[in-house]
């Protein structure tokens, strides 16, 4: 829905704008994070909250399968009222094991907001950078290359990442030969991938 109202209101501005005196670029935000040290530092720290939580986790389930267990071995020693305790008890511990797993990797969980709180800072970086870019351009429109909104084809003459990575601090050429050895960000089925440019937009 919201992509729908972007594209109509993008519409809208493009129709009501004269033709030559609109200038677009685009960003692959994707590749630029990908050199960020604080983006992957970030992530470092996502992964290590990742880990600690399925351990949580699986420690939990680990204690109800040896809970289980030694009911079963000894169910058969056990009084009717016995039993009910011990089976409630099995529930409760499943219960509570359920919620954890909800709390922690759930619809806006505890991941989800400690993703959102590592994140902020090294993306708040980037849209400076894209902001300032944009006015120094003096665009009327910079979309990202990596996003949902579906980029059929890009001409590499509208490619300011280079632009913003610079503003970033990080080197550019040297990226861009390093990316040549890993795989590269990922791009819709006929796009021009955003690192093939050899020369910057003016």
């Amino acid at each position: 829905m919201k992509k729908g109202l972007f594209f109509v209101l993008l519409c809208a501005v493009w129709l009501a704008t004269p033709a030559h005196a609109q200038k677009f670029g685009y960003v692959d935000t994707e590749f630029v994070f990908s050199k960020m040290p604080e983006y992957q530092k970030a992530l470092g720290e996502i992964d290590k909250f990742t880990d600690k939580w399925s351990k949580d986790i699986q420690d939990k389930y680990v204690e109800i399968e040896k809970l289980q267990k030694t009911y079963q071995a000894e169910e058969i020693l056990l009084t009717d009222d016995m039993k009910r305790d011990r089976q409630r008890a099995l529930s409760e511990k499943e219960r509570e094991a359920r919620e954890y797993n909800n709390k922690v990797f759930g619809y806006e969980g505890l991941l989800f907001q400690k993703k959102k709180e590592l994140m902020k800072a090294p993306m708040e970086l980037v849209q400076r950078a894209i902001d300032k870019v944009a006015v120094q351009k003096k665009l009327d429109f910079m979309f990202d290359k990596a996003s949902d909104f579906v980029m059929l084809y890009t001409n590499p003459r509208h490619d300011y990442t280079d632009y913003v990575m610079e503003e970033l601090g990080l080197d550019a050429a040297s990226t861009k030969a390093a990316a040549g050895s890993t795989p590269a960000p990922k791009t819709t089925a006929g796009a021009t991938p955003a690192t093939n440019a050899t020369t910057k937009p003016k």
